[in-house]
């Protein structure tokens, strides 16, 4: 079985996500397989799109009681991009739907007045390249504070329990951009987008 397997459920960038494992010396399998899912000695859940039709995907092809598994099992859990905000317990992003719920908490969008210090309105989606202040958590190892990685969001979770929040970005105020909780980690920028900062984090991931 390889390291890492990676959900396929129809929604999110895969082969740059195995890509990005495979430069780092990890075996990486995309699976659209709930009986492989389930037995994932680490499993990656990516997405891009919109919350509830990832939702819809994932009931549909089976993957809700596999992903449990893995979580319960205490196996490594690696959310990325909408895969961190699938997490949550509700997403406001068109109406109110239920997520995972596996980590308590919401999914709000940017406010569409924001600006930064110098009082310049910002774009939503925040799109493009910031730096990140992180914890000790081991997904972090050898990554400098202040380290630039790669976004692309309108929406950003905020975790009912503080302790979990592993990660903070500054986008008109800071706000929660990766998630650590016991085997669960999640991040809201793209480590396979980030050049050597997100291929340490990928590294960190696959040595769990």
């Amino acid at each position: 079985m390889s390291d890492v397997t990676i959900i396929d459920y129809g929604m999110g960038n895969l082969r740059s996500v195995q890509k990005g494992f495979e430069k780092v010396g990890c075996s990486a399998e995309v699976s659209a397989d709930p009986a492989v899912v389930a037995r994932a000695n680490r499993l990656v859940l990516p997405g891009v799109g919109a919350f509830r039709d990832c939702m819809d995907n994932l009931r549909s092809g089976g993957f809700i009681e596999p992903v449990a598994a893995v979580v319960a099992a205490g196996r490594p859990f690696l959310g990325i991009c909408l895969g961190l905000q699938l997490l949550m317990s509700v997403s406001e992003e068109f109406g109110s739907h239920a997520g995972l719920d596996i980590i308590s908490g919401r999914v709000v969008r940017f406010p569409a007045d924001m600006r930064n210090a110098a009082g310049e309105q910002l774009k939503v989606p925040h799109m493009g390249w910031n730096s990140i202040r992180h914890n000790d958590a081991p997904l972090f190892a050898g990554v400098e504070q202040d380290s630039y990685v790669y976004f692309v969001h309108s929406y950003h979770v905020v975790p009912d329990d503080t302790a979990v929040v592993a990660a903070r970005c500054d986008y008109g105020g800071e706000f929660c951009c990766a998630v650590v909780k016991d085997n669960v980690m999640a991040t809201q920028f793209h480590p396979e987008k980030s050049q050597k900062v997100g291929l340490t984090m990928l590294k960190n991931f696959g040595e769990l």
